[in-house]
């Protein structure tokens, strides 16, 4: 009897590239607490940490983060300059703000400057790790006390029943892409969903903000939920009801009652 052996290939796993980190902060105590808590994180790496905007930005080439994380009240240059220049010279590269402002003003000038999340300096640690979490993987984060006080003051605001009127005016093309771009998805994802081309859907996209006067992907969210425009979601498409994973996907675990441990401490 002959026996045949067995060949077994083993393939060595190739470890998931970290997502490279740059932190900006002025107050050098709370630059090393928040650089100390990314750093227990396996998938995270601090690629530089800077203490003002001018030195941030000359070393930015060098570094290529995959995402930078900025106070907004930074010496010389604000911080709302910073994310202005990053989204020019890196559009690649993702804006999460880290602050202890929470009025309005700041959060609408940050986020039309190009900041894909906002976070405040007296969440916890678990929050924050989310939140770099949700705007690496290319959607919107706003903690649920952030983006309450944004749909607020929509909603108090003549902007929102103008918005109602001018929800007549798009097309059911534009319809579907605003639903998905609520949802989070990227401008590929929609191609792909609606088998449109990439430009197709920038197109409608940009359409779509010029007819209904929308700036950010914040926005859109809120002009989705506000006007209902999220119902007719697919059912292929994971999608809650609220404030969506595309504003704060912190939310969703609030509604659960989950209260993240371990306090930030960044003051």
């Amino acid at each position: 009897m002959s026996v045949m052996g067995k060949c077994t290939s083993i393939v060595a796993r190739v470890p998931k590239p970290r997502t490279r980190i740059v932190l900006v902060e002025d107050h050098a105590i709370l630059r090393e607490g928040v650089k100390a808590l990314i750093e227990i994180e396996p998938d995270f790496e601090i690629a530089g940490d800077f203490g003002g905007v001018e030195e941030c930005l000359l070393g930015l080439g060098q570094l290529q983060p995959d995402l930078v994380l900025t106070d907004l009240a930074l010496p010389q240059c604000s911080g709302f300059e910073l994310l202005a220049r990053i989204k020019h010279v890196m559009p690649d590269a993702r804006k999460l703000v880290l602050t202890a402002h929470d009025s309005e003003e700041y959060i609408r000038r940050a986020l039309n400057a190009g900041a894909d999340g906002y976070v405040l300096k007296d969440a916890n640690r678990a929050e924050l790790m989310l939140a770099i979490r949700t705007v690496s993987a290319g959607q919107q984060y706003l903690s649920e006390a952030i983006a309450s006080k944004i749909l607020s003051g929509y909603l108090s605001s003549g902007d929102a029943r103008q918005n109602q009127l001018s929800a007549q005016s798009i097309t059911g093309r534009e319809r579907e892409v605003l639903t998905r771009i609520a949802m989070g998805d990227s401008n590929k994802v929609i191609a792909r969903a609606l088998a449109l081309s990439v430009k197709t859907i920038e197109k409608h996209r940009s359409n779509l903000m010029r007819k209904l006067n929308l700036h950010n992907t914040a926005a859109i969210t809120l002009f989705a939920v506000r006007n209902g425009l999220t119902g007719d979601a697919r059912s292929d498409v994971q999608f809650d009801t609220g404030l969506q994973r595309n504003m704060s996907a912190g939310l969703a675990a609030g509604r659960r009652g989950q209260r993240p441990a371990s306090a930030i401490g960044v003051g």
